[in-house]
């Protein structure tokens, strides 16, 4: 899976990054779900006046998710025959 990163200043002029952003074809079911919560937790930390300098999004989907949501979007394709 492809993971791209996102750097933007806050309300206070901070330099904030988001690392750690799924990148999901527009097919995916998990798709729309994702842009909003990516939205919703860029406009949350937007607003903090002492942000934090460096956020992952994956820690933060593995908090608001259900598992089951979380492990089927992250889940890492089994290696045969150790290639």
């Amino acid at each position: 899976m492809l993971f791209k990163s996102l750097e933007f200043k806050n309300v206070v002029g901070q330099k904030v990054k988001v690392v750690d952003i799924p990148v999901l074809e527009e097919e995916s079911t998990y798709y729309f779900m994702i842009q909003v919560r990516l939205q919703t937790f860029i406009t949350a930390i937007y607003q903090e006046r002492n942000a934090k300098k460096f956020y992952s999004f994956k820690e933060y989907l593995k908090r608001v998710m259900k598992w089951p949501d979380y492990e089927q979007l992250f889940k890492s394709a089994e290696l045969k025959n150790n290639a």
